[in-house]
């Protein structure tokens, strides 16, 4: 077996995302598998999935509350990428057939009207940038069994992505608290976790203004008219064919997810 690169680790995890196989984590083979290493294989899976049509709808923050981290194992928040292809209407129903083990979390999710670039970036800067926010749910779905791997290995994997669907209510930053918004996560009508955006550390644009700041250490920065899910509130839930997963906002309405 050759030894292991960007392109092969980054052509693995498509490959297991593709066959809908999870795997042993990369760093188990691949030791030496550091952050900065990690985040170049997630760019190239993101310029080989534009490559074949894809287009760049955003970015995610992952592992921002600490509950997220207990369950994971990790100490760090991270970022990640939004494609089209991620994106779920409203209410459609979750393809369980093109994914491995979903699992479905509540999330403040922003849309930029103006660019954002780091370094320096602060939290009020940030949600001045920020036309519109609304409730979300993010389906993530892990290549790697059991969802256990270290830090470096979930970033390879693009945080976990799988999934997306944002609420159609739309209020404006100043209109909300947002770090005590409220959410509860309700599987098939019954409460299973609560959080407000406080759990997003501290508060949803702190997690914003991270972004910012991490994507300038890579020459990136955030466009207008992007979509951010800034980090899952609650730990995450799984999601079977027939269940239904609903997050309950005070200020940001409800969204609901089910498996198809």
């Amino acid at each position: 077996m050759s030894a292991w690169t960007v392109g092969r680790a980054a052509a693995e995890l498509l490959a297991a995302e593709r066959d809908r196989r999870d795997r042993a984590p990369l760093t188990g083979e691949w030791p030496d598998l550091d952050l900065a290493a990690a985040y170049r294989v997630q760019d190239e899976i993101l310029r080989r999935k534009c490559e074949a049509g894809e287009r760049v709808s955003g970015v995610k923050l992952g592992l921002t509350s600490r509950a997220k981290q207990r369950r994971m194992g990790v100490d760090a928040p991270l970022t990640a990428w939004l494609t089209d292809a991620m994106a779920l209407p409203e209410g459609a129903p979750v393809p369980l057939d093109e994914l491995i083990h979903p699992r479905v979390e509540p999330e403040i999710v922003f849309v930029l009207g103006d660019r954002l670039e780091g370094p320096g970036m602060t939290a009020g800067r940030a949600l001045a940038a920020v036309t519109s926010v609304h409730a979300g749910l993010e389906v993530i779905d892990s290549r790697y069994t059991d969802f256990r791997f270290t830090l470096p290995d979930v970033v390879a994997d693009n945080a976990s992505s799988g999934r997306y669907t944002v609420g159609a209510p739309a209020r404006r930053p100043r209109e909300l608290d947002l770090a005590a918004e409220e959410c509860l996560l309700e599987v098939d009508g019954e409460v299973a976790d609560r959080a407000t955006g406080a759990a997003v550390l501290g508060h949803p644009a702190e997690a914003l203004a991270l972004a910012v700041n991490v994507l300038a250490e890579r020459g990136r920065a955030l466009e207008p008219g992007w979509i951010v899910l800034t980090g899952g509130m609650t730990d995450a839930v799984p999601l079977a064919p027939g269940t239904r997963v609903t997050a309950r906002f005070a200020g940001l309405g409800t969204v609901t997810v089910r498996g198809s």
